[in-house]
């Protein structure tokens, strides 16, 4: 059976950086295994899905190179999770309960009182008859829990019963089953919660690898007994460490930190965010992968720490910077056609730039000043002006190139008798406008002559 992976986010908010690093360490998975990719929205909450949402989140995952091989909705599968409830039903492995929620809350802290672990009793096994029309009578409606299979003969007798498996991430990891309450899979009103859909898909959809954040660990021993109960083989599982900010706290889809969207709008490169989303909390250094395919060459998942993941966003602008200094020229040339950058001077004048900027935008405002002069005349001294125009009447003879500049300012050196900054800065600001940006000797061969006698002060 071919290596098959899914990502499975709930379409009720745009995905930030936390979720991407879920969704890319499957597709690297599945990358380095010539595997499946199976896009799953768990989409059941109906009130709160909506199609926007999904379609934001695959505009997002394309954007960094995250490609589905098939896409599913769990909204349009259900009548597979009724033939598997019904399943669970005539096995005696799913029953009705009708506690309201004040009531559970009551019995959790009795039983904390009591110094017993505050999970469910089961007491819904207990009812009567009677007890169960009385409650129907009330209103009651019941929610469904899937018993967990922790007791030798008496469902009221639970003992410590283990579930353990081999994670991908964590390495060998244990759940007592006794320890937790029979989890519900059908709310009061008739719709599924997470579990049973998620089992089910899976199952489904050969699923054969399951790569999600660690705040699962406890649900996979759940959800092993469910894939058991339901006559299926687990797959294999990981948990990864989860991506929080510097502070520690944790990323949410409803307040928008820092959303691929606003990542993206932000002028961040897609291979900028999956570096840094893949390669955090894990024991390779935190550099720019030029492509999706030196990514995954990096990618290990069995080395990627259990503590968390934390980060500092201003990574992502060192790590920005550092992408663009590195990017070819044909990798950027038809977006900067966008920027109406386009010449024969685009190649050296990308060249010249890339490793003065923040963002790919950027550029614009280097070709702006190479092709039209600073922004606002430079504040030159007297003596600098006199300085700059003797320096500008000491230009060499055409042709131009690399070295040219070496040789003009080293005989403007020699007969000025200026150097260090006295004898840089000024040149650069006549030039530029600016204190800093790329090497002079770059930019001289783009100015030409013209161009520079242009910026006389």
């Amino acid at each position: 059976m071919p290596v098959t992976v899914r990502f499975a986010p709930s379409p009720t908010g745009n995905i930030h950086i936390g979720n991407a690093r879920t969704a890319l360490f499957n597709w690297l998975f599945a990358m380095n295994n010539a595997g499946n990719f199976v896009q799953r929205f768990d989409d059941t909450d109906q009130a709160r899905s909506k199609q926007e949402y999904a379609d934001a989140i695959l505009y997002d995952l394309h954007w960094l190179g995250i490609f589905q091989d098939s896409i599913e909705y769990q909204s349009k599968r259900f009548e597979l999770y009724n033939d598997a409830v019904d399943k669970l039903k005539r096995a005696g492995q799913l029953y009705a309960c009708y506690e309201t929620p004040a009531e559970l809350d009551l019995r959790r802290k009795v039983r904390r009182t009591r110094g017993l672990p505050p999970v469910y009793g089961r007491e819904a096994l207990s009812l009567s008859h009677s007890q169960i029309a009385e409650y129907e009578a009330e209103g009651r409606k019941p929610h469904w829990r899937f018993m967990l299979p922790n007791f030798p003969e008496d469902p009221m007798q639970p003992e410590r019963t283990e579930v353990s498996w081999n994670d991908l991430v964590r390495g060998e990891e244990t759940i007592d089953l006794a320890s937790l309450s029979d989890p519900i899979l059908i709310r009061e009103d008739g719709t599924f919660l997470y579990t049973l859909p998620s089992v089910t898909d899976d199952i489904d959809m050969g699923i054969t690898h399951v790569i999600r954040g660690d705040d699962h660990v406890t649900n996979t021993g759940v959800q092993i007994a469910l894939f058991q109960a339901l006559g299926a083989e687990p797959p294999e599982f990981g948990h990864h460490n989860l991506l929080t900010a510097a502070s520690g706290e944790a990323l949410s889809k409803r307040t928008g930190a820092l959303s691929i969207a606003g990542l993206r709008e932000a002028g961040l490169e897609p291979m900028t965010i999956a570096s840094l989303a893949v390669l955090t909390g894990t024991s390779e250094n935190v550099v720019p992968a030029a492509s999706m395919s030196e990514l995954a060459n990096l990618f290990d998942l069995s080395a990627t720490s259990k503590s968390a993941a934390k980060f500092d966003p201003d990574d992502l602008k060192t790590l920005n910077r550092d992408l663009l200094r590195q990017m070819p020229f044909r990798e950027a040339q038809d977006r900067l056609s966008a920027l109406d950058i386009f010449s024969e001077k685009a190649e050296p004048f990308w060249l010249a730039v890339r490793g003065n900027l923040d963002k790919l935008s950027d550029a614009a405002d280097w070709w702006r000043i190479v092709e039209q002069g600073p922004d606002t005349l430079p504040d030159l001294s007297d003596d600098d002006k006199s300085f700059v125009r003797e320096a500008f009447d000491m230009l060499p003879p055409e042709p131009w190139d690399r070295d040219t500049f070496k040789t003009w300012i080293g005989a403007v050196k020699e007969k000025t008798e200026r150097k260090g900054k006295a004898l840089y800065e000024p040149i650069r600001l006549a030039l530029t406008g600016l204190q800093s940006g790329p090497e002079l000797a770059d930019l001289l061969p783009l100015l030409g002559p013209a161009g520079i006698q242009a910026r006389r002060p």
